[in-house]
C-alpha cells in the first residue's frame, strides 16, 4: 500500500464500496434444471471412476461432490444472477481489476440427495477481501455462498471464490510473448507443417475421412493409419466470438476468434484478421495466412475477404 495519505484514503474508500456488497444476493432463488436423477449420477461416476455401491441400486444416493452439478445453468446465462453481483464485478472491472481466476471452493454436505429430489438454491455475496498482492497480480477475492435445498430442506452449501485482479507485469518477460502451443506426439506433424507455412489436415487411409484436430485414429472406421492433405486456404466463418475481457499480455482486445470451416469440410479455430472485429459475420469468406509473432512462433490466422 502506498505511503501517500491521499492514495491510502482512495483505497479505503474503494474497499468500503466493495464491502457494501457483502450480504447482498448474488443469485435469487432458482431451481435446478433437472431433479436429481440416475443418468447424471451414472455419467458422473463413470467419468470419475467412482464405483461406490452407495450410488447404484434402488436406494442409491448422489455422490456428495455432485452438489454443484444440480444447480448449474449449462451454457446459458444463469437467469437468477442479480444486478448486485453484476455491479460488484463491473466496479472491479472499471477499476482495472478485469482479469479473473477461480481460486477454490468449499462444500458442506448436510443430507444426501436421492433420485427424484427437486433442487432449489440461492446465493449471497459472502465476503469481499481487502486488497491482496499475488503472483498473478493485485486484486480482491470475492466469495459467494450458495445454499442448496431439497424439498425445502437445506442439503448443503457451496462456497466459490474468485480473484479479480490487475495482471502483474513480470520483469524480464517480453510483454508481447504469446503462449506456446502444446505439442505432443499426436499433433507434432501439424505444427511442423505450420512452421513451413502449410496447414495439414489428417486423412484416414482406410476410409478417406478428413479430420481436424489431429487424432491418433479415425472416428469413422477406427483405422490408425493416415496421411495428410494440404488445405487450400479458402474457408468461411462458421461461428465466432469477440474477446473483450479479461485482457492478456500479447493480446489486444477486442479481437475476433473464429471457428473457420475450410473448403475441405473440416473446422479450425483461429484469429480473424484484416477486418474490424465488429464487422466479422457468419458466412464471411476468409483466406489462410501465416503470421509470425516472435522468433519461435508462427500461427495460422484467417484474413477476412471483402465481398
Amino acid at each position: 500500500m502506498s505511503g501517500d495519505p491521499e492514495i491510502h484514503a482512495e483505497h479505503e474508500e474503494f474497499e468500503a464500496r466493495l464491502k457494501a456488497y457483502e450480504g447482498r444476493p448474488a443469485a435469487a432463488t432458482g431451481a435446478g434444471r433437472d431433479p436429481v436423477n440416475r443418468p447424471m449420477i451414472r455419467h458422473w461416476c463413470e467419468a470419475m471412476g467412482d464405483t461406490n455401491p452407495a450410488y447404484t441400486g434402488p436406494d442409491a444416493i448422489a455422490p456428495p461432490t455432485m452438489l454443484q452439478a444440480w444447480t448449474m445453468a449449462g451454457l446459458s446465462r444463469r437467469p437468477e444472477r442479480t444486478a448486485a453481483y453484476d455491479e460488484l464485478l463491473g466496479l472491479l472491472d472499471e477499476s482495472g481489476h478485469g482479469a479473473v481466476v477461480a481460486t477454490d471452493c468449499e462444500q458442506e454436505y448436510l443430507r444426501p440427495l436421492r433420485p427424484g429430489d427437486e433442487i432449489t438454491f440461492d446465493s449471497v455475496i459472502e465476503s469481499v477481501s481487502g486488497r491482496k498482492s499475488t503472483k498473478l497480480g493485485t486484486g480482491y477475492f470475492v466469495t459467494t455462498r450458495t445454499d442448496i435445498r431439497a424439498g425445502g430442506e437445506l442439503a448443503g452449501t457451496h462456497r466459490f471464490r474468485i480473484l479479480k485482479y490487475a495482471p502483474a507485469r513480470r520483469p524480464g518477460k517480453p510483454e508481447e510473448r504469446r503462449p506456446r502451443p502444446v505439442v505432443n506426439r499426436d499433433n507434432a506433424g501439424f505444427w511442423e507443417g505450420v512452421a513451413r507455412h502449410e496447414l495439414l489436415i489428417q486423412r484416414c487411409t482406410g476410409c478417406g475421412t478428413l479430420r481436424f484436430p489431429w487424432l491418433p485414429g479415425c472416428n469413422s472406421c477406427g483405422s490408425p493409419d493416415w496421411d495428410t492433405l494440404g488445405a487450400s486456404g479458402e474457408g468461411t466463418v462458421y461461428s465466432y466470438v469477440v474477446m473483450h475481457h479479461p485482457p492478456f499480455p500479447a493480446f489486444g482486445p477486442p479481437y475476433a476468434v473464429g471457428l473457420i470451416e475450410l473448403a475441405e469440410g473440416v473446422r479450425i479455430v483461429g484469429n480473424v484478421v484484416g477486418v474490424p472485429y465488429d464487422k466479422v459475420r457468419i458466412g464471411m469468406p476468409v483466406r489462410l495466412e501465416f503470421r509470425r509473432y516472435d522468433d519461435e512462433l508462427v500461427l495460422p490466422v484467417f484474413q477476412g475477404v471483402a465481398r
